[in-house]
């Protein structure tokens, strides 16, 4: 996989969601896209849980005070 941004990987994401639901590919490219989009899920996921505990770690230094 080449290097994602977080808002890249959705979009592709997007795109490859649409593709599949419009359906007629052929069985082998319809398995490569959702591969790529498992990939991509899962690279989602994982930038959000260190944005969390990124957020965590700033919450924590602040005193948890707004």
């Amino acid at each position: 996989m080449s290097e994602h941004t977080y808002e890249t990987a959705v979009k592709r994401l997007q795109e490859i969601v649409k593709t599949l639901e419009n359906g007629g590919l052929p069985l082998d490219e319809s398995v490569k896209l959702f591969e790529e989009g498992a990939g991509l899920a899962k690279f989602c996921n994982n930038e959000l849980k260190n944005a969390e505990q990124r957020i965590i770690a700033l919450e924590d230094i602040d005193g948890g005070e707004q």
